[in-house]
C-alpha cells in the first residue's frame, strides 16, 4: 500500500515525526503493531538518524533527546546555558559567547538531518533579513554559521518575556496598549522602509525587556524586496492562521505586501483589547476560512470597556481589502498617538451600507437565511398582489416567515456562545427542517410543491459548518421530514394527487438523491478536515 494515497497513515507518520522533533519518545513498537504498513517509512527515518556521526556532542543537539543531555554544555565557541524557546522549525538557547563573555541567544534548526531544503532556506532568509536591519527595537544578529553541519545563528539576548506570555499573565491598560502598539508599528514601518515584510507578526514574536520595551524578532517568513525588481527572495506562503492577512491566507504571494503586516498589527491590537484574536476556530482550516470570508466581531461586544476610537483603529487594520487598511504602519502609529492625545482620528465610522456588508460577513449563516426568507416573502407578496393566492394563504406565509426569521435570530445568539455553539447548531438545523416541513405540509402543496428544493439546500449548506456529524444529522432530518410529506401526499391529503405524478419512483429517487448528496458533502468535509490537520502541522 502506498501511504501517499492514505491520509490517515500520512497523519500518523507526520504526528510521529512531530513528536520526535519536539523531543518526545513515541512508542514505535505500538505504532508498527497497529500499522505494519508504516515499517518501511520508519526504517527510512532510522536510516537518516544513522547518518549522524556517533559521539559528536555538538551535532547531538539536533537529536530529540537534547533535553536529557543537561546544561551547561559546549557548542563550538558558545556555551549553551538553557533552552528558552522551541517552535515548529527551530529551537532557541540562551548561551554564553566564550571569547567575549557575553550572553546571546542561539537559534538552530530542529532535526537538521530531517529538515527540507525549504526549511533551511527559510532559516537562512531569517538570518539575512534580521542582519540587514538596524533598529533599537529589533533583535540584532551577531553571527551566522554551521557547527558540525548544524545550521545556527546568534542574536541579541533579550532578558524578559514575550508579549504572548505577558497577555497570559496580566491584562494591559488601554494606555499601555496604545503606547506599546505605537512603538511596534513604527518598528514595522522601519522594516517596510528597508524592503522587508515580516509576514509573521504575533505576540510570541514580540519580546518585552525588563523595561517593557518591545523587540520584533523571528523573521523566518520574511519577504524581502530589492529596489527596482520583484520579490527576489521570499519565504513560503505560511504563517499562523489567527494572525494571517486574507491575501496571505489565500496563498497569493504577489499580493502579500506591507498591508499584510498592518493586518497582523490589527490582530495583535484586537487580542490586547479583548483577550483573544478575532478568528480562532478549533482547527486551522476553519480559521483560514473565517479570515478570508468573515468580519470580526466588534471588540466592544467582547469587552464593553474598549474605547470607540480604539475599536475603529483596530477594525480599519482588519479590513479584508489591503487598500482599505492604513496606508502605512506610520499612519497607524499616528492614529494611536492621536487617540492618546484625545485628538480627532483619521479613521471614520463605516456608513450604513458598509455596516450591512460587514454584518453579513460577520454572521453569514443568519444573513443567508434572512436573505433567502426575504426573497421568498417578496415573491409571495407579489403573488398575493396579483391575486395568485388568497388572503388566508398570504397571512399564513407572513406568520411563518416571521417565525422562521425570529428562530434564526435567536439561534444565532446561541451559536455565538462558545459553550453552546455545537448544541445550538444542531437545534438550529432541526428547526430549519421542521419549519420547512411545516411550510410545505400545512401551507403549501407538500411533496408536490417546488419548495422541496429546500432539502438539498439544507444538506449542502450544512457542509459550511465543516462537521461530518452535522452533515449526517441534516441528511437524516431532511429524509424524515420528506418522509412525512410523502405520507401526507398518499394518505392524508390525497387531493394533491389530482394534478401531480402519483408514481412512488420519483419520491424514492428524490430520497436517494438526498442520501447521495449527504454522502458527497460528508466526504468533502472529511477531506477538508484531514487537510486542515495536516496543514496545521506544517505551520511554523
Amino acid at each position: 500500500m502506498d501511504i501517499l494515497d492514505n491520509p490517515q497513515l500520512l497523519e500518523l507518520l507526520d504526528d510521529y515525526l512531530s513528536q520526535l522533533q519536539a523531543g518526545k519518545h513515541p512508542d514505535r513498537a505500538a505504532l508498527l503493531h497497529k500499522h505494519p504498513e508504516l515499517a518501511a517509512s520508519l526504517k527510512c527515518l532510522e536510516a537518516l538518524e544513522g547518518l549522524i556521526p556517533v559521539g559528536s556532542s555538538d551535532l547531538d543537539l539536533d537529536m530529540p533527546v537534547v533535553e536529557n543531555q543537561g546544561f551547561p554544555r559546549d557548542f563550538g565557541p558558545y556555551e549553551l546555558l538553557e533552552e528558552v524557546g522551541r517552535g515548529g522549525m527551530g529551537v532557541v538557547y540562551k548561551a554564553r559567547q566564550k571569547a567575549l563573555n557575553r550572553i546571546v541567544a542561539i537559534k538552530m534548526i530542529l532535526a537538521t538531518h530531517l529538515a527540507s531544503p525549504e526549511h533551511i532556506r527559510r532559516f537562512q532568509i531569517e538570518a539575512w533579513a534580521a542582519a540587514r536591519l538596524r533598529h533599537p527595537n529589533i533583535t540584532q544578529i551577531h553571527d551566522v554559521g554551521q557547527q558540525n553541519g548544524q545550521h545556527y545563528f546568534t542574536m541579541e539576548y533579550v532578558e524578559g518575556e514575550s508579549l504572548a506570555q505577558r497577555i497570559a499573565r496580566q491584562k494591559l491598560s488601554f494606555s499601555e496598549i496604545v503606547q506599546l502598539l505605537s512603538v511596534i508599528a513604527r518598528v514595522v514601518d522601519h522594516l517596510h522602509a528597508q524592503g522587508v515584510v515580516h509576514r509573521d507578526l504575533k505576540p510570541s514574536n514580540i519580546l518585552l525587556d525588563r523595561d517593557d520595551q518591545p523587540y520584533v524578532t523571528d523573521f523566518g517568513l520574511a519577504k524581502i524586496f530589492v529596489s527596482g525588481s520583484e520579490a527576489t527572495a521570499t519565504g513560503v506562503i505560511a504563517g499562523t492562521p489567527n494572525y494571517m492577512a486574507p491575501e496571505q491566507a489565500s496563498g497569493h504571494s504577489s499580493e502579500v505586501g506591507t498591508a499584510a503586516d498592518i493586518y497582523s498589527l490589527g490582530v495583535i491590537l484586537y487580542e490586547l483589547l479583548t483577550g483573544e484574536p478575532p478568528f480562532h476556530q478549533e482547527n486551522p482550516w476553519d480559521t483560514l476560512l473565517d479570515v478570508l470570508g468573515r468580519e470580526p466581531r466588534y471588540p466592544r461586544q467582547l469587552n464593553p470597556q474598549v474605547p470607540h476610537g480604539l475599536e475603529l483603529i483596530c477594525l480599519k487594520c482588519l479590513a479584508k481589502s489591503p487598500a482599505e487598511r492604513y496606508r502605512s504602519a506610520t499612519a497607524l502609529a499616528d492614529d494611536l498617538e492621536r487617540f492618546a492625545r484625545h485628538e480627532p482620528l483619521s479613521v471614520k465610522p463605516p456608513n450604513v451600507i458598509e455596516q450591512l456588508i460587514q454584518w453579513a460577513r460577520r454572521q453569514p449563516a443568519l444573513a443567508t437565511r434572512l436573505g433567502a426568507l426575504g426573497v421568498f416573502y417578496l415573491v409571495e407578496t407579489g403573488n398575493y398582489h396579483y391575486h395568485v393566492v388568497d388572503m388566508s394563504f398570504h397571512v399564513k406565509i407572513t406568520l411563518l416567515t416571521a417565525a422562521w426569521a425570529i428562530i434564526a435570530i435567536v439561534c444565532q445568539q446561541f451559536v455565538g456562545h462558545e459553550r453552546l455553539a455545537v448544541s445550538a447548531r444542531f437545534v438550529w438545523g432541526t428547526l430549519d427542517s421542521l419549519m420547512l416541513l411545516i411550510v410545505l405540509l400545512f401551507v403549501a402543496d407538500g411533496a408536490a410543491s417546488a419548495l422541496v428544493v429546500g432539502y438539498p439546500l439544507l444538506i449542502a449548506g450544512s457542509g459550511l459548518w465543516f462537521h461530518v456529524r452535522f452533515v449526517g444529522f441534516m441528511t437524516a432530518t431532511s429524509l424524515i421530514s420528506y418522509g412525512v410529506l410523502v405520507v401526507d401526499f398518499y394518505y392524508w391529503r390525497t387531493r394533491l394527487q389530482e394534478n401531480f405524478d402519483k408514481s412512488v419512483t420519483r419520491h424514492i429517487l428524490f430520497a436517494v438523491s438526498l442520501i447521495v448528496l449527504g454522502a458527497i458533502v460528508s466526504s468533502l468535509v472529511h477531506r477538508l478536515r484531514m487537510l486542515s490537520k495536516f496543514y496545521g502541522r506544517q505551520l511554523p
